[in-house]
């Protein structure tokens, strides 16, 4: 058995073991490459049958519009219900305040609204497409990790995992997240979405965009970030991550197809979250985030 083929069959075992042990869960989907995966292997635990657990989009309403077309049409094409938390909505509702200033973002705002939205909808698992490789608060998360009902994660007080044993008891007012590509690395990602043949955003591809340059990073020019307008210029990149367009970096790029993608990330001295403007906020900015509720 080939890594690919040990990668998918853990990934498939992992999300039956939720559908199995939990009464509503609900896939975490973003329309980036990590949460389509993970849309593929539901399709694929399941079959003749349908994915049995809808999807949640938190949007924080800053997204890119590439994203959001594909999300819809995969949505038809899979055959599954699509529910959608708007930070935007928390904000006029006044449960969260939007940021001022240069580095002003809605990244962080969307645990509320995922908070709410998991308690509104009853939610008790929520499988996600975080990998340990992306990041070292990552790393620290079990495959079912649980949040308390305030729907904070303490990274001390983890189930172990032993072998495939996984424990999906949980107490009243608990959730758990759900990790099933957790093992994983970003090139095994891309060479199984070129297994697959699996159809991406095409910011992931090499492409023509206006941006400007803020602490090193080359940052997509849009009405939701402040720059000088007379700084930007037009450069080929591509995104190896996707979220708020607010704190989304792109890397320079002339990778136009698969091929060139995973070549270009088998020659990679950096990870793909390196690209993420809100990692950068402290040295420890994702686990205060997870800590709160995040993703």
């Amino acid at each position: 058995m080939n890594t690919l083929s040990y990668l998918e069959e853990e990934a498939i075992y992992i999300i039956r073991e939720v559908a199995g042990q939990f009464d509503r869960p609900v896939i975490l989907f973003s329309g980036g490459k990590d949460s389509i995966v993970l849309l593929h292997l539901s399709k694929k635990a399941f079959l003749p049958g349908k994915i049995p657990f809808p999807l949640l989009h938190i949007d924080t309403g800053h997204n890119f519009s590439e994203t959001i077309v594909l999300r819809d049409e995969l949505v038809k094409r899979y055959e599954v219900q699509l529910h959608i938390g708007s930070v935007q909505d928390s904000i006029d509702q006044g449960r969260v305040m939007e940021e001022k200033g240069k580095y002003a973002s809605r990244n962080s705002l969307q645990t509320t609204t995922l908070l709410e939205t998991i308690e509104q909808l009853k939610f008790d698992a929520c499988m996600g497409g975080a990998r340990r490789d992306e990041e070292k608060a990552r790393a620290k998360e079990r495959i079912f990790s649980v949040r308390d009902d305030f729907g904070q994660w303490n990274e001390k007080l983890q189930r172990p995992e032993l072998f495939d044993i996984l424990n999906g008891q949980i107490h009243a007012g608990e959730n758990v997240r759900v990790f099933p590509i957790s093992n994983w690395t970003e090139l095994d990602v891309w060479e199984y979405i070129r297994q697959e043949k699996l159809e991406i955003p095409s910011i992931y591809f090499a492409h023509q965009r206006k941006v400007f340059l803020r602490d090193g990073q080359l940052m997509p020019c849009s009405d939701f970030i402040h720059h000088d307008p007379e700084a930007t210029f037009t450069e080929s990149v591509r995104f190896r991550t996707v979220g708020d367009m607010s704190c989304t970096a792109a890397v320079p790029s002339k990778a136009i197809d698969l091929d060139t993608v995973i070549d270009e990330i088998r020659g990679s001295s950096i990870s793909e979250r390196g690209a993420r403007m809100d990692d950068k906020r402290s040295e420890g900015a994702m686990e205060e985030r997870k800590k709160v509720g995040y993703f």
